[in-house]
């Protein structure tokens, strides 16, 4: 294909990205399940050429950025506390998978190897980080249970990683070692958190160095995710865990490491960069449905010898997850009965929400096209990767807003000590004593009496505010309505001065930017 055509070409895949994205929002459906099902059927267009996912770089392009975006947001004090139902998920559950799947498909494809069926069940087990950031950001659930599911699709895709190429050398060389497999399973583990707390430490010791310029800063930071992805598979051991490690302390130190106007160009940047790696990574796999389908002989030869196959996989792996989560739910409710107070069962609400959300996505079927050529059961494994993919996100991830409406899971988790209310009560009386010491002079005498006024008054309001908050709401909306009509106000005002060549263009975004804050300010206050 001729470079232009290729250029051309991406421009045509991000229309449809946007123009699908567009769509599924106004029919109520998640974007990735509509990118993957309209990139399948755009693929098979006539005068479409194919497009082939290099399964070794998709892992590298599209996994580091949003393992790190994951990470980077995620709130490190509940990933700790609920850390032990999290390994359960992303190592057990994974596990599990891996040993149900290959027995299932060993029993209805007797002649493929046991290992190649364990490796087809490390391919398909680990629900994807991807896909679960696609869904999760679109509904609301309880804390604990977002801490679960995004725990879990940061940490599982390694266990898978390792799974695999295990099954895969079991496979070609016949010799399978349980201890060895441990050891280095732990290991990789470990070494996966070492290396990335060491790349992200460096990083942002570097980074300190190029404070002076915001665009170095954010240029720098967003190579964090490759370079500590990469620092890990360079040193044997899990890039997966190493990209988490880095974008956790990355996203612990950025409050007192970056300045106001450098994290919000950042997370602005950052933002769009995750939006077009996450919607072209669905498309993608939705084009690579053709390869998958001439690889296998047609959806003919699908149909007549690896349906049943299939089937049984689709069905191990949802269901499996209900047995794992039900189970490990279970035994919480007899260890809570038996006495141990740490011991807090889900319940049945939160559980059948945290069963339902195993959607699998790109790491799945990356790994799936990695298969070596002489690899027994090639074919099945790739049809039956791509079945998995499109019925966990179009079904589960179609349905989970759904679920979750109907289930209504109730949030269990103590609340914090403090709430949003108490909390801005005491940064306003800190603002207030800090006022209060710079508004004297070294005579004592007062120099700046508006300014310590104003930030006294809005000590008492906020702490009037947190004594009873819903009954000051009405009030507060009203009052940042009014402030957002003033902004409106100012900003038409703005735009006339320019327009008219009163201005010149650099007033009209120094005062843009701060009619900005000042409407974000309001639109959140007005939210809360």
């Amino acid at each position: 294909m001729h470079p232009v055509e290729t250029f051309e070409l991406v421009l045509v895949l991000l229309a449809t990205v946007i123009a699908l994205h567009w769509l599924a929002t106004r029919v109520g459906l998640p974007p990735s399940a509509a990118l993957l099902v309209g990139g399948g059927a755009l693929a098979f267009l006539p005068g479409i050429p194919e497009i082939s996912l290099d399964p070794e770089l998709a892992l590298v392009l599209f996994l580091p950025p949003l393992l790190m975006d994951g990470a980077y947001y995620t709130a490190f004090g509940r990933f700790r506390r609920h850390l032990p139902g999290i390994l359960s998920l992303a190592v057990g559950a994974v596990l599990f998978t891996t040993l149900i799947v290959g027995v299932v498909i060993h029993w209805i494809v007797p002649a493929l190897p046991w290992a190649a069926c364990f490796a087809l069940g490390a391919i398909v087990s680990p629900p994807d980080a991807v896909a679960a950031r696609a869904v999760l950001q679109r509904v609301k659930l309880p804390r604990r249970l977002q801490a679960l599911l995004e725990g879990e699709s940061l940490l599982n895709d390694a266990t898978g990683l390792v799974l695999f190429r295990f099954a895969v050398v079991a496979t070609l060389s016949g010799v399978f070692d349980a201890g060895e497999a441990v050891t280095s399973f732990v290991l990789v583990g470990i070494g996966g958190v070492v290396v990335g707390g060491v790349v992200a430490t460096v990083w942002l010791a570097l980074m300190r160095r190029l404070m002076h310029d915001e665009l170095l800063v954010i240029a720098f930071a967003t190579l964090l995710c490759w370079a500590s992805y990469l620092a890990g598979e360079a040193l044997h051991v899990s890039g997966v865990i190493a990209t988490v490690t880095a974008g956790i302390v990355f996203g612990w130190r950025q409050h007192v490491l970056l300045p106001a106007k450098m994290r919000m160009q950042g997370s602005a940047f950052w933002r769009t960069l995750v939006f077009g790696l996450e919607a072209l990574v669905f498309i993608l796999m939705g084009f690579s449905l053709r390869g998958v389908l001439e690889r296998a002989g047609g959806v003919d030869a699908i149909l007549s010898s690896m349906a049943l196959p299939v089937l049984g996989v689709i069905a191990a792996v949802l269901l499996v997850r209900f047995v794992w989560i039900f189970a490990s739910d279970g035994l919480l409710v007899v260890l809570r009965r038996a006495g141990l107070a740490r011991a807090r069962p889900l319940g049945w609400r939160q559980a059948s929400i945290l069963a339902w959300a195993g959607m699998r996505g790109v790491v799945t079927l990356a790994v799936a096209l990695t298969l070596p050529a002489d690899m027994p059961g090639r074919d099945l494994m790739l049809v039956a990767a791509f079945a998995v993919i499109l019925v966990t996100v179009v079904l589960q991830g179609s349905s989970l807003g759904w679920l979750i409406r109907h289930v209504r899971p109730e949030d269990q988790d103590p609340p914090a000590m403090i709430d949003s209310a108490g909390a801005e009560a005491a940064i306003a009386h800190a603002m207030h004593k800090a006022v209060e010491v710079h508004a004297h002079a070294a005579d004592g005498s007062l120099v700046h009496p508006r300014l310590l006024e104003e930030y006294r008054k809005r000590a008492q309001n906020t702490q009037r505010y947190a004594g009873d908050a819903k009954a000051f709401m009405p009030e507060v909306r009203a009052h940042f309505h009014v402030v957002l009509a003033a902004v409106a106000a100012g900003r038409a005002e703005l735009v006339r001065l320019h327009r008219e060549g009163q201005i010149e263009d650099e007033v009209l975004h120094d005062l843009e930017r701060d009619l900005d804050l000042e409407e974000l300010h309001a639109l959140y206050q007005q939210g809360e």
